[in-house]
């Protein structure tokens, strides 16, 4: 009853995604949680696209609207508002692929690992011996167990706790994934029922009804078992990440990018890095990030969704947040966090800088200390700041405000005012010691106050001496003057 060799037929993946996820003690549906950056759904979703799936139905329970809104027209959802069992979750498919006559690939929400190229040698299986299912199995913590007749073909699976001692010891375990004509599926359905001990409806039991009917069933083992890993908790979860994160690194070394850690860098799998990049430990980089040819990314950086072209040099220990994009040839020094901006080609930054909302041409300098303030309270605000500008150590940058080309800015200015071009910014109020306030705030006393003030250059005491002896020559006539009316009045005194 086999459908025989020849063209490939049409892929409809059907995805079983509505388990309660009880274990994940969340309050988000059990596949909306990431990892590596991307619901553990999408990984199901970019799976789909990579063998060639010309349908996409997926089966939703808890949170129906939150996945609905996530995937949009992405996809097609049935909804199965009570959970009787795997099979019971395909049967809800029925009426959207009813008319669909080709092979359906049942897949689970909560296994991301899976690589299209275990799913494409099903397919080849199936097109080659003109099976009619195709099931995939491995070793493993798996529950069900693959039972084969006397000549070693696929005789049925029975789940764990319909299994006898025996069947138990069964070390090819079954993953649940299948491939099978969409004719079998149908029949298979309709013919099963809930005589289990848990009084649900199983996919599984399709087997064994295909093997009763005369149908051909084949078999693939599957070499990693962890591509089959189901996820039911957050310890799963993180084992999960690690594995999906050590596939990510592999593969981008394999293109051609330098880890010195594989280990300790976490890289997104929606991030694209071009070849004879550099990537140093404890790097982070999230989201729709894509960094050129030759980019350098130093210790302990974070990097969301952002772009780095060709050359640029970033960190250590700085942070791009989102909406950045360094050009050509940037180089960005330790401390310096940068969001919402762009920098022109050649632009640098060594250290201790913020540089937010900013619209920066090439060859710009940011001294260290310098701040963009793009916030004053009630609205963000963008600055602009031309080609080959210098803005100084601990400057100030009040947005809205344009510093223009080849303008500089005076170190410790607060610019609030526009720079024209080739100016100098300066900003800063006029230095005022206030002697001994130190000495008196501590109660030092006085004379030792005295010994602390600074001595005036000789310029300044010439200048003051000079001062002092042109006072004196301006009294010195009214002196002279009392001098010669003094004996007179002192003899009138003697004659009274």
């Amino acid at each position: 009853m086999s459908e025989g060799m020849g063209a490939r037929r049409e892929l409809a993946v059907v995805v079983l995604a509505a388990g309660k996820g009880t274990r994940m003690r969340s309050e988000r549906a059990k596949v909306l949680h990431e990892i590596c950056g991307v619901p553990m759904l999408g990984h199901i979703q970019k799976l789909a696209g990579e063998v060639g799936a010309d349908r996409l139905v997926v089966v939703i329970g808890r949170d129906a609207e939150a996945v609905r809104s996530a995937y949009g027209e992405s996809a097609e959802f049935v909804l199965q508002a009570e959970q009787k069992g795997t099979g019971h979750a395909v049967t809800m498919t029925e009426p959207l692929l009813r008319d669909f006559g080709g092979e359906v690939l049942i897949l689970y929400g909560d296994t991301p690992l899976l690589r299209a190229s275990s799913l494409e040698r099903m397919r080849t299986i199936k097109h080659e011996t003109g099976a009619d299912l195709v099931i995939l199995t491995a070793s493993g913590d798996i529950p069900g167990r693959v039972l084969r007749d006397a000549e070693g073909r696929v005789a049925r699976i029975v789940e764990v706790q319909d299994a006898s001692p025996e069947e138990l010891a069964i070390a090819e375990r079954n993953t649940g994934v299948y491939l099978v004509s969409s004719d079998l599926l149908w029949a298979g359905l309709h013919s099963i029922d809930s005589g289990n001990t848990q009084g649900e409806l199983y996919i599984t039991d399709v087997v064994g009804y295909a093997v009763e009917k005369g149908y051909r069933v084949e078999s693939l083992w599957l070499e990693d078992a962890n591509e089959c890993l189901g996820i039911n908790d957050r310890i799963e979860l993180a084992r999960a990440t690690r594995l999906m994160q050590r596939r990510i690194n592999e593969q981008l070394m394999a293109q051609g990018v330098t880890m010195l850690d594989p280990e300790s860098t976490w890289i997104d799998a929606t991030v694209e890095i071009g070849c004879d990049s550099i990537i140093e430990p404890g790097v982070k980089i999230t989201g729709r990030s894509v960094l050129g040819r030759g980019v350098h990314v130093k210790a302990a950086s974070y990097i969301e969704d952002s772009r780095l072209d060709d050359g640029v040099i970033f960190g250590p220990s700085s942070h791009l947040r989102p909406n950045c994009h360094l050009m050509a040839g940037v180089k960005i020094g330790n401390y310096v966090e940068i969001k919402n901006s762009t920098l022109g080609p050649g632009t640098k930054s060594a250290h201790l800088t913020y540089i937010g909302d900013a619209d920066v041409g090439a060859d710009v300098n940011f001294g260290c200390g310098s701040v963009i303030v793009n916030y004053d309270g009630y609205a963000k605000h963008r600055t602009r700041v031309g080609d080959a500008a210098f803005v100084g150590c601990n400057v100030n940058l009040l947005a809205p405000v344009e510093v223009a080309a080849r303008s500089f800015t005076a170190a410790g200015s607060t610019i609030s005012l526009d720079v024209p071009e080739d100016a100098l910014g300066v900003a800063r109020a006029r230095q005022r010691n206030i002697e001994g306030w130190v000495a008196r705030k501590e109660g030092r006393g006085a004379a030792r106050v005295a010994t602390a003030k600074p001595k005036r250059s000789a310029k300044k005491r010439a200048a003051k001496k000079k001062t002092a002896k042109n006072r004196a020559a301006k009294r010195r006539p009214a002196k002279q003057a009392g001098r010669k009316h003094a004996p007179k009045r002192k003899a009138a005194h003697k004659r009274r």
